[in-house]
């Protein structure tokens, strides 16, 4: 159980150079509003975040910075430095908590669209736990393969697709992660590394409207989805 004293802090890397979306993604503009701010504002209202922790590529931090204050944000204190991939950044972001008792979420700048009620869920799960992650079950057929041919075919009702928020305590990620770079083990995905320590991670249903932004495309799903959220 979480005790009075853990802070609940939200790093948010948004350090990615965006190579198939041909520019900086995190700064692009969804429905007018650069699309790392979205996440934000939701960590801003959750009212048991104590501190957002951003992290950015060192020649956007200021302009970062300066967009964090126009849009109101005001539990981001510092901005921590990208790094090489996004393991780097994450990890850098980790290093600039305070508190080695808090509970960590942990969420990717280009997936704009989450709730509240998504990561309260995601926070709510975590006793018991050394991770929780928010996952969808895939639509489509998988095939594992080799060179493009197929060796095999997986179990669908076996597989998840895995989203952000991730939640873990401070030191069950912190210690993930300074095993993982100490034996260069490099993962996407941060559960992972959680995995490669030992830990246990509980999947939580997630959202097929939370999306990441990877191609021009999904700029136009992601404005479709926002638009009928806003209808509501």
């Amino acid at each position: 159980m979480r005790t009075k004293k853990q802070d609940i802090i939200a790093v948010v890397p948004a350090a990615g150079m965006g190579k198939r979306f041909g520019s900086n993604k995190p700064f692009i503009l969804l429905n007018g509003k650069p699309l790392f701010i979205y996440s934000l504002e939701v960590f801003e209202a959750l009212e048991s975040i104590k501190e957002i922790i951003p992290v950015m590529k060192p020649e956007d931090m200021e302009i970062g910075r300066r967009l964090i204050e126009e849009e109101g944000i005001k539990k981001v204190k510092k901005i921590a430095p990208g790094g090489k991939e996004r393991q780097d950044s994450v990890y850098n972001g980790l290093k600039f908590i305070e508190n080695k008792n808090s509970i960590v979420v942990i969420h990717d700048a280009v997936r704009p669209i989450i709730s509240v009620e998504m990561v309260e869920n995601a926070i709510r799960e975590l006793s018991g736990y050394d991770g929780v992650i928010l996952a969808v079950p895939p639509k489509d057929t998988i095939k594992e393969s080799k060179k493009m041919i197929v060796n095999r075919t997986l179990k669908r009702e076996n597989l998840w697709a895995v989203q952000t928020p991730q939640v873990f305590p401070y030191e069950t990620i912190m210690d993930a992660y300074i095993k993982a770079m100490k034996e260069k083990y490099y993962s996407t995905d941060d559960s992972s590394l959680v995995e490669f320590n030992g830990g246990k991670v509980k999947i939580v249903m997630g959202s097929y409207k939370n999306i990441k932004i990877t191609t021009p495309e999904d700029i136009s799903i992601a404005e479709i989805f926002l638009r009928k959220m806003e209808a509501q």
